[in-house]
């Protein structure tokens, strides 16, 4: 093995080892939270990190076989993450001062009658 391919195999696995250990320390955000936007923002970078990895696995069997898988994976990802902040901004919505949000509850059945 020539002296570039063993550079290449070493920047792979040192690759490959920060993506697992970005898998890693990703888990515990999305178990940790604290918020909904936490956890959407870490799922979010969850498909980055699928990405990467098979990135990582083409670039080492030097295949290109992957490459449309991870185009789609970018493109859910990227909906997903869309489709999470539209949800958010319209559950978070500010409201005018001294009106109920939309879902809260106005009243009793009896203040209603």
């Amino acid at each position: 093995m020539s002296a570039p391919e063993t550079l290449d195999r070493i920047l792979l696995t040192a690759a490959v080892v920060m993506i697992v250990v970005a898998g890693m320390l990703l888990l515990i955000r999305i178990r940790r939270g604290p918020s909904m936007l936490d956890r959407a923002i870490a799922l979010d970078v969850c498909a980055a990190l699928i990405i990467a990895g098979l990135g990582a696995k083409s670039a080492f069997s030097r295949d290109p076989y992957y490459f449309p898988i991870m185009m789609v994976l970018a493109f859910l990802g990227f909906t997903g993450s869309v489709g999470i902040a539209r949800f958010i901004a319209v559950r978070d919505r500010p409201t005018p001062h001294g009106t109920p949000p939309p879902s809260a509850p106005t009243g009793s059945k009896e203040e209603t009658e």
